[in-house]
């Protein structure tokens, strides 16, 4: 006998593919649907279910939850049998929670019998009701199974990446390949993501990205994405959200759109501990997850660290162009490089039920960055026909990072109403401080290698932000539901740098060459915002928003503003920042979305530092306190559809950028032959591109993901000509990358996944940098008793490694630098599960920052 049970409340929100998925779970599973007797309007009865059962008034209630007690088993079919008779009395399916509740059950023995695809049915004997009880059975622990029905094998397994409403969704937990790794080996396998070899990240070929943690800002992001990035280990990320068209409800920073990063977090009640470690050439990983849940509150804590060892080298030609007349300095350069770096990252989160409707979290968060770069420089300048000897230089670098994030957030959720859904209040606070140091000791060298004279650059920065949010939502009808919020940042940001000068001998003291000083920003942001979703009955889901952000600075350089240093004139500004986003359901299985919204990019702290950076003294860098916010505006759309075994995902996207955020490179007056690199708002960019993703179900064990992304970018601004005069200049081209990821689950607890990507030709304002590929497999061996897993992974592995180019032109010079990342890796991974949680039961109550 099969039990189908049409449940509005829970199947609405499962997808069409699931919910075929679902339905023929049950009939494989359980039987054939008994015959449907009649009943009068005013009892409906349920398929398979006779219309004789006997009611009263006990309940029977439980939990469905996978037998490795790490998550719920969503949608589970639960039959209730008479255990005199064996006729099926009652049934239900279990929530997205794995929660199930059986109702007006007459006294009486009862079966239980509780099913669903990929898991074995688990039977509950022997139930005794009285009158008026309600039964808690606890938690039914299902096992994992593949079955051979009609030779086809069916196997529970999870996709890869699932597209929804208004984001992509990127399940980490599936992928092989990346365990052991940081967040960057996760990142540059999701659609519509693209990481270079030194992993900077950009999001449809912006690299203005805004990336969340937990859906909040962390400031362990703050300062150098890319090394934060490498902060984050792989095996903590559960799925990596893409959002390209934020509503009203987000903050309008990151023009390119947001990456929401979400970590690993336990929700079942009881104690539990998880080991993630792994060991390889390139790197070293460990990582420990705990948590305890008793009653209405829960405790989990998490630290992980890694330790990352690797060479590099580089070749630098470049030439710059002096006055007219004057002859070009040629100079060439080759750099020898080791790369050490310790990175830990400790987090304790704690919520606590109020209430049945109420809750209450907060969360500590620490990160630790100690990243050390050894570099041995050679040189030689030729200027006219004179041809210098070799220089050398000997650079011992530090980039240092210490994080806290903590915050504390309230939920209140308020009862249904007919027809509507809930009204929710919720009120968020959070203070993030990051410091971060980033200084150098250079030794010159003579021609018998010893050291001449001694160079020191110390750069301390301390990024402190401080937020207060609240958000309404509430439904107006059936079919409206309304949003509305207030959100105060404020945000300090300091940088103190010095330059010291020493002969071999002496002490150090300041160098009257180079600048020293200090840069003090202070920034709040007061915004607003209001949003609605309306749903046609032709099925177009209409969701507007509207959100006002009025920003006000102060800065000034020197010691301190009671010491009367120079301010620096920044005018604050407001932004109005509308969105829209339509969907309309086309067919049952086709999805049409239309999208405009405006955001803002406002500059990170390395783009206002203004610290003159000289690690490398042909290729100095510095920031801008003076930058003005990046404005940009967006037109996205896109059409979804499932055909037969394959999803497949079509995006055609424009974006204007204005006030532009980008590296200029002109060059030095100061030091001959040199380049030196600032940030500035150049002026206007234009994007037009398409990503296609598509997801072929080869078999029920094999699946294959492809992605491909081209885009046409023109680029327009100001740069200097050779007498050092503004000139306009652009630049313009296609870029392009693809990618194909395939999965396979074997026989006996084994699968495999292997990833081959590759990134095109991408242009900037003065130049280009050539393409590149990067490549992965991975195999993993789970434990008979799914607690654990042993793995491997392999990245860039058929060479040692591999060199990608960079070419800038411009009238003041020409660089070709060309950099050799020795990525080649290869890495044992371990996992296990460490408890026991019997009698565990799962948390039902929505807490802020959980993944929506």
């Amino acid at each position: 006998m099969c039990l189908l049970v049409p449940i509005k409340r829970n199947l609405k929100k499962i997808s069409p593919v699931r919910h075929l998925i679902y339905l023929i779970s049950s009939l494989l599973l359980t039987g054939q649907v008994a015959a449907q007797s009649a009943a009068s309007p005013a009892d409906p009865i349920k398929p398979g279910i006779s219309a004789g059962s006997p009611k009263g008034n006990a309940k029977i209630t439980g939990y469905a939850v996978d037998s490795t007690l790490t998550k719920a088993v969503e949608f589970a079919n639960v039959a209730l049998y008479e255990t005199s008779t064996g006729k099926l009395v009652d049934g239900t399916v279990a929530n997205e929670k794995g929660k199930f509740s059986l109702t007006r059950i007459a006294p009486g023995t009862y079966r239980l019998l509780i099913s669903f695809l990929g898991y074995n049915t688990r039977t509950v004997d022997n139930i005794i009701l009285t009158v008026g009880q309600t039964k808690d059975i606890g938690v039914v622990r299902l096992s994992t199974s593949t079955r051979t029905l009609n030779e086809v094998t069916v196997a529970g397994k999870k996709a890869l990446v699932e597209d929804k409403v208004d984001r992509l969704v990127y399940n980490a937990d599936s992928d092989l390949a990346a365990k052991g790794g940081d967040a960057t080996d996760i990142l540059k396998k999701v659609p519509m993501l693209s990481v270079d070899l030194l992993g900077n990240v950009t999001l449809q070929g912006s690299s203005s990205v805004r990336v969340l943690i937990n859906n909040k800002p962390s400031s362990i992001l703050a300062g150098n994405l890319a090394d934060a990035l490498r902060q984050i280990p792989a095996d903590l990320i559960k799925t990596v959200e893409v959002i390209t068209s934020p509503s009203a409800k987000y903050d309008s920073e990151g023009s390119g759109g947001i990456i929401n990063i979400i970590t690993k977090k336990n929700t079942l009640q009881g104690l539990h501990l998880d080991v993630d470690s792994g060991l390889g050439n390139r790197n070293a990983t460990l990582g420990l997850n705990g948590s305890f849940r008793k009653g209405n509150l829960g405790v989990n804590l998490n630290g992980n660290g890694r330790v990352i060892y690797n060479p590099s080298a580089s070749d630098l030609n470049q030439t710059t162009f002096l006055a007219a007349g004057a002859a070009p300095v040629r100079t060439n350069q080759h750099i020898k490089a080791f790369d050490k770096g310790v990175f830990a990252q400790y987090a304790l989160g704690l919520d606590y039920d109020l209430a049945k409707n109420q809750s209450l979290t907060a969360g500590v968060r620490l990160g630790i960055r100690n990243l050390t770069m050894d570099q041995h420089q050679t040189t030689t300048l030729l200027s006219g026909e004179r041809l210098s000897l070799p220089s050398k230089r000997d650079v011992n670098s530090q980039n240092l990072s210490n994080s806290i994030d903590v915050n504390v957030d309230y939920l209140h959720t308020y009862p249904s109403t007919a027809n509507r859904g809930k009204k929710e209040f919720s009120l968020s606070s959070q203070y993030s401080q990051n410091k971060l140091t980033n200084n150098f000791d250079a030794n010159q060298l003579d021609t018998l290698g010893l050291i001449s004279s001694r160079q020191k650059n110390l750069n301390d920065a301390t990024n402190q932000e401080f937020i207060l949010q609240s958000d309404y939502q509430m439904p107006l009808s059936q079919r409206v539901q309304l949003e509305f919020g207030g959100k105060n940042t404020l945000r300090q940001v300091t940088s103190l740098y010095q330059y010291l000068l020493a002969s071999p001998t002496s002490a150090f003291d300041p160098d009257e060459n180079r600048p020293s000083g200090s840069l003090h920003y202070d920034q709040n942001i007061a915004a607003a915002y209001l949003s609605t979703t309306f749903t046609t009955r032709n099925k177009l889901a209409i969701m507007t928003g509207l959100r006002y952000e009025y920003t006000s600075i102060q800065a000034w350089t020197g010691g301190s503003k009671a010491g009367g240093q120079e301010p620096i004139s920044i005018p604050n500004y407001g932004r109005l920042l509308p969105s829209i986003n339509l969907a309309k359901k086309i067919r049952e299985n086709a999805t049409l979305k239309l999208a405009y919204t405006r955001r803002i990019r406002r500059p990170f702290i390395d783009d206002l530092n203004p610290n003159f950076n000289t690690v490398n003294p042909l290729n100095i860098r510095l920031g801008n306190p003076y930058l003005k916010p990046e404005t940009v505006d967006r037109i996205e759309v896109g059409y979804s559809t499932q055909l037969k075994k394959t999803y497949l995902n079509f995006t055609l996207y424009t974006r204007l950028n204005t006030d532009d955020i980008q590296s200029i490179s002109q060059r030095s007056d100061t030091l001959v032959g040199a380049v030196v690199t600032r940030v500035t708002n150049l002026g206007k960019e234009y994007n037009y591109g398409s990503n296609v993703f598509a997801t072929v179900n080869l078999t029920p064990r094999w699946s294959v993901n492809a992605n491909l992304d081209v885009m046409y970018r023109f680029i327009q601004g100001l740069a200097l000509d050779v007498n050092g005069l503004s000139t306009q200049i652009s630049n313009q081209g296609f870029r392009w990358g693809g990618r194909i990821d395939t999965q396979l689950q074997l026989d006996k607890d084994w699968a495999v996944q292997a990833n081959i990507g590759y990134r095109g030709k991408d242009i900037n304002l003065q130049g280009y940098r050539i393409g590149f590929a990067q490549y992965s497999l991975g195999a993993r061996k789970d434990f008979s008793n799914k607690r654990g897993s042993l793995g491997l992974a392999a990245e860039n592995f058929l060479t040692r490694g591999m060199g990608f180019t960079s070419v800038l032109t411009s009238a003041q010079f020409n660089q070709d630098f060309r950099q050799y990342i020795y990525n080649a890796s290869v890495r044992a991974t371990f996992s296990y599960k460490i408890g026991s949680l019997n009698g565990a039961k799962v948390k039902m109550n929505k807490s802020l920052g959980d993944e929506n």
